[in-house]
């Protein structure tokens, strides 16, 4: 069985959750609610084309460096998460293997109807697992606007610190000018905050 075979077989849990990568019937229960206001709200890219994302998603699993993930409760697809791999920074002229593909960003998304009971932190938490315990990556990373405080909130209880704090840094179409945080934690950190 290849690795992709593996991963679109698989399912996680997080607390109510189980989390399983996408297909295309959950991707459009995902649609109902991705352009919602209360979920874009706080997003830098707000408004998707439903077509386009659920190529983008389906085409996911064929790719080990792009990961998403569905959080279902019961039977309803209650939020996401997203883990792209990359390459950390290193001297161009040393060994490029040491810095290639081993750091990674996350997010997440929860349906404006599911908000608030926890279900971002519990996909969080499953992206950190992923990242570190199943694909042995060094360093993860999440952004959010500074007046997100939910998502701060979030990031910050799972062990992850504040590394950037960027004055008006990104342009909210109803706000204007907002300042940006920018979270990492790295797998040793990850290891020992979660046997605290």
């Amino acid at each position: 069985m290849h690795e992709e075979d593996h991963f679109r077989k698989r399912s996680w849990r997080a607390g109510p959750l189980t989390l399983t990568a996408p297909d295309a019937e959950s991707i459009d229960s995902v649609l109902r609610w991705r352009n919602d206001p209360a979920v874009t709200e706080w997003l830098i890219q707000t408004i998707v084309d439903p077509a386009a994302l659920k190529r983008e998603w389906l085409d996911s699993l064929d790719n080990p460096l792009h990961h998403v993930l569905i959080a279902r409760h019961s039977e309803d697809v209650v939020a996401t998460g997203t883990l792209w791999i990359y390459d950390g920074q290193g001297q161009i002229h040393g060994d490029r293997n040491a810095y290639r593909n081993c750091e990674a960003g996350i997010d997440y998304l929860v349906d404006p109807r599911h908000q608030s009971r926890g279900f971002g932190g519990q996909v969080a938490r499953v992206m950190l697992q992923l990242a570190f315990d199943e694909l042995g990556l060094r360093r993860v990373s999440a952004g959010c606007f500074a007046d997100n405080r939910a998502s701060r909130r979030i990031l910050e209880k799972l062990g992850m610190r504040l590394e950037e704090y960027s004055i008006q840094a990104s342009w909210h179409a109803d706000r204007g000018w907002l300042d940006g945080c920018s979270y990492a934690i790295l797998a040793e950190e990850w290891s020992s905050h979660r046997s605290d």
